[in-house]
């Protein structure tokens, strides 16, 4: 059942957006049946983040205004605790006892016309953004595998392997490690189209490695393809699905 919801309000720490446009995760299907079990307390908006605009803002902003362009991260994180926090993706999922009661707060995602945000979670894009927001969303993908390359120390230069390189997040973490600097990146992947696409786009330093299910072999193709040592490998396969990267030396 779709309903009306009355429309948020700004407190202190927070910020109210009017959205322009969110992603849609690939495994929606699965969260809205329940096949993925997501503690979602309903009735909720869902939504993972997006770009908006500055509709209002709480007492203790003071650079931000109405009417500002801007992308709103999902993570949110409890204040209590900088160094642990209590986690919840606004509008998607929790972590937890002490997530779920940040998710029942900010219980509303990004698929709403108007979202509360907290306002260390609200960055202010170019104002070329809002030509083409819908692509500035895709954000909210990128900055997944960016935190994992980041975490991992990837250098300039260093050779990467992005397991489940052809998917939506591997697929993102090939472009980023090329443009953090990366000697080569080694994507393994079994849809073969995917991987011509990657390697026509980002050239020379993309290594494809089509994928057989023959570990040992798959393994081996891998190690060549790098053309020596391996820095570092990230693996963004889905929980269920097998891989043979983390067997890599």
């Amino acid at each position: 059942m779709v309903r009306e919801v009355p429309d948020p309000e700004a407190g202190g720490g927070e910020v109210v957006v009017e959205v322009l446009a969110t992603c849609v995760a690939p495994y929606a299907a699965e969260v809205f049946s329940g096949e993925r079990n997501y503690p979602l307390a309903l009735p909720v908006v869902p939504g993972i983040g997006g770009v908006g605009r500055v509709v209002h803002v709480g007492p203790d902003a003071t650079r931000l205004r109405p009417g500002d362009l801007v992308w709103c991260d999902s993570t949110v994180r409890s204040r209590d605790d900088a160094l642990t926090p209590d986690i919840t993706l606004q509008g998607w999922s929790s972590r937890g006892e002490g997530g779920a009661r940040l998710a029942r707060y900010l219980h509303d995602g990004s698929f709403a016309e108007l979202m509360r945000v907290p306002t260390e979670n609200v960055f202010l894009l170019p104002a070329a953004a809002g030509d083409d927001p819908a692509r500035w969303a895709a954000l909210g993908v990128h900055v997944i595998p960016y935190g994992g390359l980041l975490a991992g120390g990837l250098a300039a230069g260093e050779t990467l392997l992005v397991s489940g390189a052809t998917g939506n997040l591997g697929s993102s973490a090939v472009a980023l490690a090329l443009v953090m600097g990366a000697g080569r990146v080694i994507a393994p992947g079994r849809n073969r189209a995917a991987l011509d696409l990657l390697a026509d786009r980002f050239g020379p330093r993309v290594r494809p490695v089509p994928l057989t299910g023959d570990e040992a072999g798959d393994r081996a193709a891998m190690s060549a393809a790098g053309d020596g040592p391996i820095d570092m490998v990230i693996d963004l396969l889905p929980p269920s699905a097998p891989s043979s990267a983390g067997a890599q030396p």
